[in-house]
């Protein structure tokens, strides 16, 4: 059997990207089912952002009991529909996203110019029902969580604000462009985190207006690290392939520029900060440790575990995007997003059954196919002694 010999602490970081995020719940399943029953949260620091954010608070919330907590959060994803996210009804969709694509056409429309393509009010009440805040603080107060952080994007000041509920030894930091600053985490952290720019409207928080937390979020392992994690499990939502250049057939839909718009906002983060990490992991190494100890600044190497899908998430939302509903599917055809080339930009929208359940397939079996390296990542290793 597995037993547990050390319990280093480490941070999870669960990335944004609106309906990827399916993945991340079925590599938390495989990790629940890899640990034994009655295993603690092995995640001291739970770091969300965008869509991330919401299966990170889910899972902070239930730190006390992680088998059971990653469940639930299987049990939502795994029978989504889009009308629990954002409207899907003629009504709706007419209201959000025909007058704000007459909106972009006129120049605007005054102070009546509508705020997003799409209507998440939905999703506000489904988070309402599911999460239950107050579980967050008795997380922390039973020691199964340090700290939860939400990332979020201000609009007005162009920071990247981590809000951050923890226990009391943590200080805020400041960056440049960065902020640390402890909260009382609630709903509105959460859409504000997942707001979609120009697809979600931003949520006000204080004075300020905020939208997803992956825009501007030029150091994505860092609230992780701030927050005392000592190894870092980061959980993406894509293939992270070498760069192909391939003759263009036509000039790029709509639907393919705003696609690539989103995978820059959504990825290219944190391959950089994963690819600056390693370089100073690197460099630390060939310190000698006297000279590290003597130091003014805390320098020390950080272990990183990255699972990310072993398919392209766009290939597999090419076969699902017909299980989207009619209104939705009539929005998206016009932008070209119903084409394979589109599909990329699609699958940020894609909460349907079909679609969810296949990532979640695909998380659950990467997973497992890193067994080792995850159990020996959270402090578990074999043991010879029998039970």
């Amino acid at each position: 059997m597995d037993v547990q010999v050390a319990k280093p602490k480490v941070g999870v970081i669960l990335t944004g990207g609106g309906a990827r995020a399916a993945y991340q719940v079925g590599v938390l399943w495989a990790i629940s089912r890899l640990l034994p029953r009655n295993a603690p949260n092995p995640f001291t620091i739970i770091c969300g952002t965008s869509a991330g954010a919401i299966n990170a608070a889910a899972l902070a919330i239930s730190a006390t009991g992680f088998r059971a907590g990653v469940g639930r959060l299987m049990a939502v994803w795994r029978n989504f529909h889009v009308e629990q996210v954002y409207r899907s009804d003629p009504a709706g969709v007419f209201f959000s996203g025909a007058r704000w694509f007459a909106a972009l056409l006129a120049g605007g429309l005054g102070k009546h110019n509508p705020v997003s393509l799409l209507d998440n009010s939905p999703l506000k009440e489904l988070l309402r029902q599911k999460l239950e805040f107050k579980g967050l603080q008795e997380s922390i107060d039973h020691g199964a969580l340090s700290a939860l952080s939400i990332t979020a994007s201000g609009y007005t000041s162009g920071q990247s604000v981590t809000f951050y509920q923890g226990v009391p030894t943590l200080s805020p930091w400041k960056r440049a462009r960065r902020l640390g600053l402890p909260t009382q985490i609630g709903l509105d952290h959460l859409l504000a985190s997942s707001a979609i720019p120009f697809v979600f409207p931003a949520v006000k928080i204080n004075r300020e207006y905020f939208g997803d937390g992956s825009m501007r979020q030029f150091a994505p392992i860092s609230p992780a690290l701030h927050l005392g994690a000592e190894r870092v499990l980061v959980v993406g939502v894509a293939l992270v392939e070498e760069a192909r250049r391939e003759k263009s057939e036509g000039y790029p839909s709509l639907a393919e520029i705003a696609g690539h718009t989103l995978n820059s906002i959504f990825l290219d983060g944190m391959e950089v900060d994963l690819e600056r990490l390693q370089r100073i992991n690197k460099t630390i190494s060939m310190v000698p440790p006297e000279v590290l100890e003597n130091s003014e600044f805390f320098l020390h190497h950080v272990d990183v575990l990255v699972i990310s899908p072993s398919e392209t998430i766009e290939s597999i939302a090419a076969k699902h995007v017909h299980s989207l509903p009619r209104t939705i599917r009539f929005l998206l055809r016009g932008m070209g997003a119903t084409r394979r080339s589109g599909s990329n930009f699609a699958s940020y929208l894609l909460f349907e059954k079909p679609f969810c359940r296949e990532l979640m397939d695909l998380g659950y079996h990467d997973a497992m196919n890193q067994k080792q390296e995850i159990l020996k990542f959270l402090g578990y290793v074999p043991s010879s002694v029998e039970a």
